[in-house]
Parts: structure tokens; C-alpha cells; sequence
């Protein structure tokens, strides 16, 4: 048994970097041949250039640590970047476009070697890390289920023995005889995650390619991802989702700039990314007048959101209230103003429509100045997930739209753990666009003094 790995691990990371050469250019071929024969014309100079690209010299890697003006040609995707993952265990890997993600899985994946460090891991691997990773646009569905669970890992007669639920999983029965060439992206996902998926490994990568199929079908593999991980296999997924990271994952790991920047349950680190301001955003404003959505008597100037303590936050906890803010400037008095805004969850169904009915200015025409409309949402009120809002103010008499921002901003409601939300100690997925916290009342009767002749 190698020393990195105990009896319950299946990942041993350890200071794993990656780097690579930026703004040089390699002319590419097309075909091997022609690659072999070009460089078989002069091999010496060939593979020095070659070398050049991919080797690097504990000097330049010294120096380009070292370096803080971003004058090196040297790009660290990944810096000393260590974890562990113990069988049965799902971790999610967050993180803005470039902080390393895809990276790592593909070092786990033994797509790409690190420039130091080592990767260990126990147990056969089913990744998705690419739309149509392994097909052959030329065959079938069919043929490409066949080669391709056999490329990762099955016999023919196990490929056989579940092509029909793979297919069924996947939904494209009716273009199983089709070359995978005319399927489209969406199509390519679903049938390469179902023979991903039906592999049955110790551990399954799944990295954002999720994002390219319907709403239907990712909540599909969210739920078998979760099945595999409650049959004691590692799941690794990559996601922008953070509903479905917080929901899927018992552990998250924050990667920022190539490094490890937090590592821990999931719920708190989706919490901690969602209110630095690098996941979606609460806030949106129009600093100019003169760029600001409007019309004749209106300008919009900003759409906040606010947790109960009032401040702008990207996460908001399902048990709390928050405050959706409309601020925007009257520029021509006399106009009776209807703010109002609709909220659609990450499935693009909509949750309600909330109009301004403050007593104070309902039905009155406004005077020149600056307005904020301030809704005041219940907590236990929304399902987890990701929620758009969008902003809109009305005139009336006559009724015209003044401004519209579709998805001005974005939140994610996060269920709690603790066992106190609608939830309760329910852990598998719960379904809807609300969640509320409704009041229960249980009559008991020991048994007894139950009469088999009473009416229930």
C-alpha cells in the first residue's frame, strides 16, 4: 500500500503545482504524419523547441514565485495545493473561471502531469470533464457506448448487460442509431454522463460539462451523483451551481488564483464565496444617470440585496428575512410610479411578483428626487438555490414601462444543516419553488388504549 494512502483514503494530494508557458506559439498539424515527418526534418532543433515549452528549470520557477509584476511568461495554474478525500466522501471544487479547477481534476484524471508534486488515488476513476469526452463523431450512440465504456474500464458483456439502462438514463433512445456527429451538445452530455455514471467507480469526476444539459436532466445526475456517493464512492464535482454544490457536497474547496483559499463543510464555504463578492452579485448599480435604465420620468440607480442585518449579500441563510432595495431617481414630476420586481429560481420558473404598495405613495404622483422601494421577503419562505431578480418600474395613467432589468441581480437561498429549517433532518433533495416553514401538531395514543373498533 503506497504510504500517501490509508485504508479510508481514496485522494492523497500533496503540494501540487502546475505551470505553464503563456505567449509562445506552436505551429500545429493536423494529422500525425505530417507532425512526424516535420519534425523528423531536423529532430535536434525540434525537440529543444518542444522543451522549451513544456520543461521548466528550477530557476524560472524560482523566479517567477518570486515574481510580483506579472512580467514572467510563466502561468501557475495550480501552487502547492494539498487535500486528502476519504472513500464515500463528495467534495465540490468552486471558484472563479481560472482558479485552477478543471486543473486538478485533470491531474487526478492523469489527463495532464503536475510540475511538482504527486497525485494519488485508489480505485477505478469514471470522469466527465469534456462535452463528448471519447466519442467517435463517425459511429452511433450506440457503437460509442459500447467503445466507450469499454475504454473506461468495462468488459463488453457489462456494457452489454447495461446499455439499456444507460440509454434510458440518457434519454436519446431515438437517436441511438444515429452518428454522434448530428447530436447536439446537450444530446453528447447526456449520453456520455449515463455511461460515466454506470460504471460503477470507486471514484466519478464530473467537472461543469453538467451546465450544457436542461434543467430537467441536470437535476437527473444531481441525483445520481448523490446516489453514488451514498453507496460509499468518492465523488469530485466542479460546479458554478452553488445550490447543487451545497445540496450534493458534504465538502467544498474554495480554489482562488491556483491555491487552496478554504476547505471545509460545504454550506459555510458556499457561504463565505457567495459574500465575497467573487460568486453572483447583489448589488448592481448606475453610477451615471445618463447610462441608467429609464424614460420620461424615471432612472433607475440601483437593486440590492440585503440580509436582515443589512448587508448586501450573495448567500442568504433560508431561515432568515432579507430586503430586495429598488433606488431610483424621479426626474420629471407628476407620474403615479409603480416599482415592483419578479423572482425566478435557477430553474427559470417564477417564484412570485411583488408590487410597491406603500400606503404612503400608492396611488400618488411623485416629485422630482431620489426613492428607494424596500421589500421586505420572510425567511422559510424560498427553496434553496440559486434566484434572479428582476426590476421594473411602471407609470400609471398612463401605463407605460419606464425601465426593465431583466436578472439585475442573483442570490442563492442556503438550507441550513442544523436541523431548524422546513428541512428538518430530511437530507435528500426537497423539491418546489418555496419552502415554508409550516406548524405541526402530532395527537398521540398509546396502543393500549387504542380500540381495534375506533374510528380513525
Amino acid at each position: 500500500m503506497n504510504p500517501m494512502l490509508n485504508s479510508d483514503t481514496a485522494i492523497s494530494v500533496e503540494n501540487i503545482s502546475k505551470v505553464y508557458r503563456i505567449g509562445k506559439k506552436v505551429e500545429l498539424y493536423d494529422n500525425f504524419a505530417r507532425a512526424f515527418f516535420e519534425f523528423m526534418k531536423n529532430p535536434l532543433t525540434n525537440y529543444r523547441k518542444y522543451r522549451s515549452l513544456y520543461h521548466f528549470s528550477d530557476h524560472e520557477l524560482e523566479k517567477s514565485e518570486s515574481d510580483n509584476d506579472n512580467s514572467s511568461d510563466i502561468l501557475w495554474a495550480l501552487k502547492n495545493v494539498s487535500f486528502n478525500a476519504k472513500k464515500g466522501e463528495t467534495i465540490g471544487f468552486i471558484g472563479r473561471n481560472g482558479a485552477g479547477k478543471s486543473t486538478m481534476l485533470k491531474i487526478l484524471c492523469r489527463i495532464t502531469d503536475p510540475t511538482r508534486g504527486r497525485a494519488m488515488v485508489r480505485g477505478k476513476i469514471s470522469s466527465l470533464l469534456e462535452v463528448g469526452t471519447g466519442f467517435h463523431p463517425e459511429l452511433t450512440g450506440r457503437d460509442n457506448v459500447l467503445l466507450n465504456g469499454t475504454i473506461l474500464g468495462m468488459k463488453r458483456a457489462e456494457v452489454k448487460s447495461k446499455f439499456d439502462d444507460i440509454v434510458s438514463f440518457s434519454g436519446v433512445e431515438k437517436f441511438i442509431d444515429t452518428p454522434v456527429k448530428r447530436y447536439s451538445s446537450g444530446m453528447k452530455v447526456r449520453l456520455a454522463f449515463s455511461v460515466a455514471a454506470h460504471l460503477e467507480p470507486e471514484l466519478l469526476i464530473v467537472d461543469e460539462v453538467l451546465a450544457v444539459g436542461d434543467a430537467d436532466f441536470q437535476r437527473k445526475c444531481l441525483d445520481k451523483m448523490e446516489t453514488v456517493g451514498q453507496q460509499g464512492r468518492t465523488v469530485l464535482f466542479v460546479s458554478h451551481n452553488m445550490a447543487a454544490i451545497s445540496r450534493l457536497c458534504q465538502r467544498a474547496i474554495w480554489l482562488d488564483q491556483g491555491r487552496i483559499f478554504a476547505d471545509g463543510p460545504a454550506h459555510k464555504v458556499v457561504s463565505a464565496y457567495m459574500t465575497s463578492g467573487t460568486g453572483t452579485s447583489a448589488v448592481l448599480q448606475w453610477p451615471d444617470a445618463t447610462n441608467a435604465p429609464g424614460g420620461r420620468f424615471t432612472r433607475l440607480r440601483a437593486v440590492k440585496i440585503r440580509t436582515n442585518n443589512g448587508e448586501i449579500s450573495d448567500s442568504i441563510d433560508i431561515r432568515r428575512p432579507f430586503t430586495v432595495e429598488i433606488t431610483f431617481d424621479v426626474i420629471k414630476s407628476g407620474a403615479v410610479l409603480l416599482p415592483h420586481f419578479s423572482l425566478r429560481n435557477g430553474n427559470g420558473v417564477t417564484a412570485f411578483i411583488a408590487v410597491d404598495l406603500d400606503r404612503e405613495w400608492r396611488g400618488r404622483p411623485r416629485p422630482k428626487g431620489r426613492y428607494t422601494s424596500i421589500a421586505h421577503v420572510p425567511g422559510n419562505l424560498l427553496a434553496e438555490g440559486v434566484h434572479f431578480v428582476n426590476c421594473y418600474v411602471r407609470t400609471l395613467n398612463p401605463d407605460s414601462n419606464e425601465a426593465k432589468v431583466p436578472n439585475a441581480v442573483s442570490f442563492t437561498i442556503v438550507d441550513s444543516p442544523d436541523g431548524d429549517s422546513a428541512r428538518g433532518d430530511y437530507a435528500k433533495d426537497m423539491p418546489g419553488v418555496v419552502r415554508p416553514l409550516l406548524e405541526w401538531k402530532t395527537r398521540f395514543f398509546p396502543a393500549e388504549e387504542i380500540s381495534e373498533v375506533s374510528t380513525i
